[in-house]
């Protein structure tokens, strides 16, 4: 672990946020010294952003928490591109009413996170689309596309790995590396912006916006970036057999982002309260030592800071005491997701596919072979089994010992 000598990268240490720099001891000197305007991209393709970007909303939040001034960058322009970073397909185009939509929606999440205001250090939000969407495409070209070499772009990850796989590249997203080093460029030199961070993935884009702005403006720029986060296991952040854990309520129950922390590896316990949390370090190397059935207490906590932190201290507290009546007190909190059948009922499988519990009815009838599936606590052993639920009535249906959900009419 380093010496740094700003709060800023000494926290961003401390809590193993930092992956590369470009660098450090510039940078670290730096925000010793003064406010560091910096930022994140987060593209908009979406109405929320889920929990892969949770630890570069908290990278911003922890700039604020140093005394610094973390600027949110909507991609609202490169929305409309397409970052190829990790990905084998061409995305999707949206329309104009689409993005604006989800920055809407994914703004609800910085709220919570971040302070905005008009202060030295209060928390903006800008939206690329603002620039991108005046430049005439022969000039930019012209001023900017001269400090870019062929050969150097098609050695990034993004764009090898796409052409290693065979996989098509439209010649809009080999650009958008292009718009991306530009946008640092405009925050520099319009708002005095002097470091860009973002994910692993993100490394080359980031460079090749602290050298354009070096070429063009002869200013002086950073980067930085974040380890790839990873569970335990291996899986990658944000990822789950049902689905992605997204940050907003609209597109997932309080209780299932609760119970997402709550049911995390063992082994990431630590590391995830030191990146997610705000609890002081002292007590999360207390709760790292605990062991055994004693460990179930430290994922409790990590699910309620995270939750509160998202979502608000109620949901955290509410999904709590549903899990410990469900849990312990073998009933149903009210926050269990639901799921409502008509008056023609339906199979056992089908349930299971429907609430989320399993990914197919192939899944589900091997789940009920295997004893896993319970109704109002006692084994369901049928797979033709139609369920039926009178009005107003409820039935517990449960899958192992973490998935529970209720069934109503």
């Amino acid at each position: 672990m380093s010496e740094y000598k700003s709060d800023l990268l000494r926290v961003l240490d401390e809590r193993g946020y930092i992956h590369q720099a470009t660098d450090a001891e510039g940078l670290d000197a730096l925000a010793a010294r003064q406010v560091v305007p910096g930022y994140i991209g987060f593209d908009a393709t979406a109405p929320s952003l889920h929990i892969g970007s949770l630890v570069q909303i908290m990278m911003l939040r922890r700039m604020q928490q140093a005394g610094h001034k973390p600027i949110v960058l909507m991609g609202g322009g490169t929305t409309r591109i397409g970052d190829p970073s990790g990905r084998d397909e061409s995305r999707k185009m949206l329309t104009d009413e689409a993005i604006e939509a989800n920055i809407a929606g994914i703004r609800k999440v910085f709220e919570k996170l971040l302070n905005f205001g008009d202060g030295p250090t209060d928390a903006v939000m800008v939206n690329n689309h603002d620039w991108l969407g005046q430049l005439g495409y022969i000039e930019l070209l012209q001023e900017v596309g001269t400090h870019f070499t062929v050969n150097r772009m098609l050695s990034f990850d993004s764009v090898r790995l796409r052409l290693e796989r065979e996989r098509p590249m439209t010649f809009l997203e080999f650009n958008y590396m292009i718009l991306q080093g530009y946008d640092f460029r405009h925050l520099a030199k319009e708002m005095d912006v002097r470091l860009q961070m973002g994910g692993s993935d993100q490394w080359g884009n980031i460079v090749n916006g602290v050298e354009l702005g070096r070429r063009m403006d002869g200013a002086s720029l950073f980067g930085l970036t974040t380890p790839l986060l990873t569970t335990a296991d291996g899986a990658k952040m944000g990822k789950t057999a049902a689905g992605a854990v997204w940050l907003n309520e609209d597109q997932l129950p309080a209780y299932d982002f609760w119970q997402y922390w709550r049911n995390v590896d063992d082994r990431d316990v630590g590391r995830f309260l030191r990146l997610f949390t705000d609890l002081p370090l002292e007590e999360i190397a207390r709760l790292e030592t605990l062991e055994g059935s004693q460990i179930n207490e430290a994922k409790t906590i990590l699910a309620n800071e995270v939750t509160a932190l998202v979502r608000g201290r109620e949901a955290a507290q509410s999904a709590e005491a549903t899990a410990s009546q469900t849990f312990a007190g073998g009933g149903a909190g009210e926050d269990l997701p639901t799921l409502s059948l008509g008056a023609e009922g339906m199979t056992l499988p089908a349930a299971l596919s429907a609430i989320g519990f399993t990914q197919s009815n192939g899944e589900a009838k091997r789940k009920i072979a295997e004893g896993a599936v319970r109704l109002d606590g006692e084994p369901a052993s049928d797979p033709g089994l139609l369920l039926l639920v009178e009005d107003g009535g409820e039935i517990k249906l449960s899958l192992g010992k973490k998935k529970h959900g209720l069934l109503v009419r």
